[in-house]
């Protein structure tokens, strides 16, 4: 089974576990990817598996594969109303909502509604549908996501005015990126297959040179691979498939090793492509009352380095340090937890011996490894 029928087949499954609209979204790096064509593309195959699917609105701009694909599948009515003297055509919510099929493809997710709609942004509309339980495929091109809006205008040098915020794509069951390379997409404009021939050269000068679709591409697969981070991480018990590395450097305020233990830590992470967390945790007899000026010093600079690093720091108020570093492992689904070499004092051996031990067995029922920093 190749990629595109396993992606339909997942989608299929969601839909039979489910009563409650399922959303699917593919994202692009720039217009005229694939995107409405991998939709109808699914629409078909959906359509053969007996799944009552329907096209609530879509756009081929005129692109005869696409239009092509439009044949034999159920079109919904738009809804049509006149506009500054023009007749208008808008996707009928309304329509849908009453027809109430089992899925919708409803394409350009940022489009902004005529005035006198119900909702001012298609993506409104797209929450009614599955709040009414009717399953979602939709598209939309990463310069539209509120979030990104800053780097598309630094890399494009326009601001796209109309926006998704990021939290639609938060909703969403899947996340799908249709990618190509730049010499791809430029193959496919020359020959026609994106904008008119009058509109081509324009293209090539302005939004479709190489840097600006390679700046792009970037952008759609770090916030794609972001939504599947985000996926796995609510998604997947932390003892099942491949593990995600997080790494948690556990810090005293003494001057040298805990420095050791950032930057050991750090190097991790960007070895894994992951994060790190950096954790204090402040006992009483280190309370801001009693503990030295050079030691918070010390922990000053740590905390420093920790975030030069792209570390994230946390600090905790607790009597038992074994008990604040397994909470975070926990709460941050922790991998590997570094520390200094424990210093055992003669006079409380016994009782360290016995914590030590009791956190190592916690931590090997959480999954977590220890890694010490001589």
């Amino acid at each position: 089974m190749g990629g595109r029928e396993q992606s339909v087949q997942h989608f299929l499954d969601l839909l039979k576990k489910s009563r409650q609209g399922n959303f699917k979204v593919y994202i692009g790096m720039i217009a005229g990817v694939g995107k409405t064509y991998r939709m109808l593309q699914e629409a078909h195959e959906l359509l053969r598996s007996g799944i009552d699917i329907q096209i609530g609105y879509v756009e081929t701009h005129g692109r005869v594969e696409t239009e092509a694909l439009v044949d034999g599948l159920p079109i919904l009515p738009r809804r049509k109303l006149f506009y500054k003297g023009k007749e208008v055509e808008e996707m009928d919510l309304q329509a849908i909502l009453n027809i109430h099929p089992e899925v919708v493809v409803v394409d350009e997710l940022a489009h902004t509604n005529i005035e006198g709609s119900k909702n001012e942004k298609r993506w409104q509309d797209v929450m009614d549908i599955l709040d009414a339980g009717i399953s979602v495929i939709t598209a939309v091109n990463i310069q539209h996501l509120e979030g990104l809006n800053e780097d598309v205008k630094d890399i494009v040098g326009i601001e796209v005015k109309e926006r998704i915020p990021d939290s639609v794509l938060e909703q969403a069951d899947e996340v799908v990126n249709i990618d190509l390379t730049a010499n791809e997409l430029v193959a496919r404009l020359k020959a026609g297959k994106i904008y008119r021939p009058e509109k081509i050269q324009m293209a090539l000068n302005n939004f479709f040179t190489s840097d600006h679709i390679l700046q792009l591409r970037e952008l759609a697969l770090k916030e794609v691979a972001l939504r599947v981070e985000k996926k796995v991480e609510s998604s997947v018990p932390l003892n099942a498939g491949v593990r995600h590395e997080k790494f948690l450097a556990c810090i005293s305020s003494h001057e040298k090793t805990p420095r050791k233990v950032i930057r050991k830590v750090a190097r991790l992470a960007t070895r894994y492509n992951s994060k790190f967390q950096v954790l204090y945790v402040q006992t009483p007899k280190e309370s801001i009352e009693r503990i030295p000026l050079a030691n918070q010093r010390y922990l000053s600079n740590h905390f420093k380095l920790a975030t030069e690093l792209g570390g994230e720091v946390i600090q905790i108020q607790s009597k038992s340090i074994s008990e604040s570093i397994l909470k975070i492992c926990r709460e941050k689904q922790i991998t590997t937890v570094c520390i200094g070499k424990p210093s055992f004092h003669l006079s409380s051996i016994l009782f360290s011996v016995f914590q030590y031990r009791t956190l190592l067995n916690s931590l090997s029922l959480l999954n977590v490894d220890l890694l010490i920093i001589a």
